[in-house]
This record gives structure tokens, C-alpha cells and sequence, in this order.
């Protein structure tokens, strides 16, 4: 049975809302999630609370309530609450009806079957947690096997990644770890290890790609290093017709992973 909290001094809100903070998200171990339609994704995907915030003008839907029952079925406690608080924990003026707590799932490099998809996603110092959860919503769609994170990336459990990423964080495999232990597991094994890059004369639609296929995408502002340029066993461009020389890091990726699905399809 859902417990009622409306106090702003509870101690459980504040512990819940400094998960805002990633120092206290490490501590904890603990992440947020806001919206009915991502913690239904997560709930799909096996992903359940371990806290469920609710309001009380939701607490009839369908899909509150059965994230409700999921919630207790799993030993979670699930809490009503009144909309302020709910602004209080997601940070947003307008929230939505739902807020969950999870505990985080990092995922290591051997966990990774690189058999089990054709297409996987290596992003290199992202910044931007719109463009990351952007490319993990990319992944989603392509079914790519998982997103690899290269160096001082943003935190994918930050509350705005997990937004952007609408529910595809909880069902695109992230590993998080340095380019010095992703080249040995990557060469380890088959895989086509494809830059987007400025400074070659392949056209990303002339190049021919095999699976699998791990596109790597550089920092916004700097793209990829000149060693980890060397280290691809292709590079690749995308055309620029007008005054930009390049496209946004996360729609770069999306064309790129488009295009190696298609090629793959067709083959």
C-alpha cells in the first residue's frame, strides 16, 4: 500500500532530490527517472524502482498502476505525493506524473556479447547530455548491441541524459571505460572499428562496412584524437553541402548508423 509524502523537509525527499547532484548519485548509487513513458520503458525492460514517486491525480491510470504493483512486487516502496514535490525532485517547473529511483546498472566490457548485434556505438569524451541520450535513442532504433563511453563523458545517469534518452537508457546496453582497455578488448575479437572524421576523402555511403561494426564518434567540440583516428580501420565523412563543416555529434551518429544498417540489411 503506497505511503503519502507532502512534506517538503522529509528526509527521504531531500535524500532523493540531491540525486539531482552526481556526487550524491555516486554515493548512493542510486539515479533518477522522470515520466510515465520512460519508467514504462524500464519497467519492460526489466528495469524496476526501487522508489516510485506519484502524484495523487495519476495514482487511477493504467500504467501508474501497474507500475505501482511492480514496484511492491519487487520489495520497492511506492509513494504518493503531491505535484511541488514532484517540481522539487525532477527540477522542472511543469513535472511529470512520475518519478522513479533506480539503482544504477553500469556495465562492464567483457559483459559485452559483440556477436549479439551487428552495429554498436563508441562515443569519446561526449559532453552533452542531449546528445548522448540523443545516440542512445539512435541505438535503440537501430538495434545497436551498446553504447561504449571513451574517457570524461557526461553522466549517463545525469537526470538530463536520462530524459533525452527517453527510456533507451534502460534498454541499450552502456559501458563506461578508458580508450586504453577498449582498443585491447576490441581487438580481441572480430570488429570494424569506423571513425567519423573531417580530415579523409571516404564518403560514409561509398565505404563498406562489416559487422560488427563499432562507430566511433568524437568530442563535439574537438572530434577524436589523432591516435585514436590511427586506430580505425576506417574513416569515413559525411558531405557538407552548405557553410557548416560538420553535422551535430549525435546526428552524425544517426546518419552513420542508418547507413551501416541499411548496407547490412541489403547484404
Amino acid at each position: 500500500m503506497p505511503r503519502e509524502i507532502t512534506a517538503y523537509s522529509n528526509p527521504l525527499i531531500k535524500r532523493i532530490r540531491s540525486l539531482r547532484e552526481k556526487r550524491h548519485r555516486r554515493e548512493e548509487g542510486l539515479f533518477l527517472a522522470e515520466g510515465l513513458r520512460i519508467l514504462t520503458e524500464a519497467r519492460e525492460a526489466g528495469r524496476i524502482p526501487d522508489y516510485l514517486f506519484f502524484a495523487r491525480d495519476s495514482a487511477a491510470h493504467p500504467l501508474v498502476l501497474a507500475l505501482v504493483e511492480a514496484v511492491e512486487a519487487a520489495g520497492g516502496e511506492a509513494i504518493e505525493t503531491v505535484p511541488d514535490i514532484l517540481s522539487k525532485l525532477s527540477g522542472k517547473d511543469n513535472p511529470q506524473a512520475v518519478v522513479g529511483v533506480f539503482a544504477e546498472f553500469a556495465r562492464a566490457l567483457d559483459s559485452l556479447d559483440r556477436s549479439s548485434a551487428a552495429i554498436w556505438l563508441v562515443a569519446e569524451r561526449m559532453r552533452d547530455p542531449g546528445n548522448l541520450g540523443t545516440i542512445l535513442r539512435t541505438g535503440d532504433a537501430v538495434g545497436a548491441g551498446g553504447l561504449i563511453l571513451i574517457g570524461e563523458c557526461v553522466d549517463p545517469f545525469s537526470v538530463e541524459a536520462v530524459r533525452a534518452s527517453m527510456g533507451a537508457l534502460f534498454t541499450v546496453p552502456v559501458v563506461q571505460c578508458e580508450w586504453d582497455a577498449f582498443v585491447p578488448w576490441l581487438r580481441g575479437g572480430p570488429g570494424q572499428l569506423v571513425g567519423l572524421s573531417l580530415d579523409t576523402s571516404v564518403d560514409y555511403r561509398s565505404a563498406r562496412y562489416d559487422a560488427p561494426t563499432f562507430l566511433l564518434t568524437g568530442n563535439e567540440a574537438q572530434g577524436m584524437p589523432d591516435g585514436y583516428a590511427a586506430e580505425c580501420d576506417l574513416l569515413v565523412k559525411i558531405p557538407m553541402l552548405g557553410k557548416a563543416d560538420s553535422l551535430n555529434a549525435a546526428v552524425a551518429t544517426a546518419v552513420m548508423a542508418y547507413e551501416v544498417l541499411g548496407q547490412q540489411t541489403r547484404d
